[in-house]
C-alpha cells in the first residue's frame, strides 16, 4: 500500500554512522593528548652518538644514572652500595646473557659512570650496553 505522495512505508536500512565517527574522533584526540603523559621513566639527558643501534633479542634491565647521581634499576631507586647485590640477586639463576643497559646523563662525571660500570661488572654482569640518543646534527670536532 502506498501512503501520501506514492512512497512506501518500509524499514529503513541505512545505519547512521555519524555519532560513531564523532565518538571515535573524540577518543582519538584523548589518546593523542594523554599518550605523551603516559610514558614513565626517569628524566635523563642522554649523550648523542653516531653509532648504530644494537638489536636485542631478550629483555634486559635498565640501569639509569640521573644528573644528581641517583641510580635506578628500571624504575626502582637504589644506592651504589646496594646496586651490585641487587643485580646479582636478579640474575642469580641466569647462566648466560647476563646484561644490562646503562643510561647515564651526559652531565655526570666520567669517573662516576665508570664506578657504576665497575659495580655492575662485580655483580657478574658480563654485557653492559650504553644507551645514547641518535646524533641530531653534524659531528662536532673537539680538535683545534
Amino acid at each position: 500500500m502506498q501512503a501520501n505522495g506514492g512512497e512506501s512505508k518500509g524499514m529503513l536500512s541505512e545505519i547512521n554512522v555519524t555519532p560513531f565517527v564523532d565518538v571515535m574522533l573524540v577518543l582519538l584526540i584523548i589518546f593523542m593528548v594523554t599518550a605523551p603523559m603516559m610514558t614513565q621513566g626517569i628524566d635523563v639527558k642522554l649523550p648523542e652518538s653516531s653509532a648504530p643501534a644494537i638489536p636485542s633479542e631478550d629483555e634486559r634491565l635498565m640501569v639509569t644514572v640521573t644528573q644528581d647521581k641517583r641510580i635506578y634499576i628500571n624504575d626502582n631507586a637504589v644506592d651504589i652500595a646496594s646496586l651490585g647485590t641487587k643485580l646479582a640477586a636478579i640474575y642469580q639463576n641466569r647462566q648466560e646473557h647476563k646484561g644490562v643497559f646503562l643510561r647515564a646523563d651526559e652531565q655526570i662525571p666520567y669517573g662516576f659512570v665508570v664506578q657504576v660500570m665497575g659495580t655492575i661488572r662485580q655483580a657478574g654482569i658480563d654485557q653492559i650496553g650504553m644507551v645514547t640518543e641518535p646524533l641530531k646534527g653534524p659531528i662536532k670536532s673537539t680538535q683545534r
